[in-house]
């Protein structure tokens, strides 16, 4: 079995997000960045199918050189190869387009994705690489088995869970329940040795349009002062929650 995990580049959680050229522009100075907490877990049960059942993992990302320690720390993981496009991920459709690309050469049987990626939160290319590809898809998977051709999967849906079953090619969204996170691989010496020496392929992107363009970044509003209210108190109390706050 040959799968494909899609990585994207995101900014650690702890890192303290600032915008320029006027707040039209992300600041990436003094940012660290990680692999999508998504497509970890996406990779992590990637490994799994390669030591269970001696599938082949090649990680995919599209950026620019500043990418390529994330896609190593994937190597060091455990994936056997990497391939990065050498463009600017500038939007959704423009980053399926190039993924769907490098499917339609590669001969995946699965592909991995994270259902959304940690910065921009937009959900789309997943869905829509399968859309190009006219492939099976399935979203927010939180449990995946394969057994020959034959796949069973376990979805989040509203309200609940719902099992379903199909066969590969397939190509999935996938979040935390793939994996539980304390069994999240960290890279160990060997791991990151080896991934030195494990393939790293650059391609150049296929035309794509791009349809979208951040105009302005704007960041959540500081939190105001807490109004204290004595429990004896009920009338301000209200007063405060309909005439200030607006939520009665």
């Amino acid at each position: 079995m040959k799968i494909l995990v899609c990585i994207s580049h995101v900014p650690d959680t702890t890192s303290k997000i600032n915008f320029s050229n006027g707040d039209s522009e992300f600041d990436t100075n003094g940012v660290q960045y990680v692999i999508n907490p998504n497509d970890e877990f996406g990779l992590t049960r990637a490994i799994w199918f390669q030591e269970q059942q001696g599938a082949n993992v090649t990680v995919v990302n599209v950026g620019g050189p500043d990418t390529e320690p994330t896609l190593r720390k994937a190597l060091a993981i455990g994936a056997n190869e990497a391939i990065r496009v050498n463009a600017n991920p500038t939007d959704g459709f423009f980053v399926a387009k190039q993924l769907a690309e490098v499917i339609k050469n590669g001969g995946y049987d699965l592909v991995i994705a994270g259902k959304e990626s940690l910065d921009y939160n937009g959900g789309m290319v997943p869905g829509m690489i399968a859309g190009i590809l006219g492939s099976n898809f399935l979203n927010s998977c939180t449990s995946l088995t394969v057994d020959g051709n034959n796949v069973k999967a376990v979805r989040e849906i509203d309200g609940g869970k719902e099992t379903v079953s199909t066969t590969l090619p397939l190509i999935i969204g996938g979040q935390k329940g793939l994996v539980e996170e304390k069994d999240l691989r960290i890279p160990n010496m060997r791991g990151i040795m080896t991934a030195r020496t494990k393939a790293l392929t650059i391609l150049e992107p296929v035309d794509a349009p791009v349809n979208t363009k951040a105009v302005k970044f704007e960041k959540p509003a500081p939190k105001s002062a807490v109004k204290l209210v004595s429990a004896d108190n009920l009338d301000e109390l209200v007063n405060l929650l309909h005439n200030e706050a607006k939520v009665i």
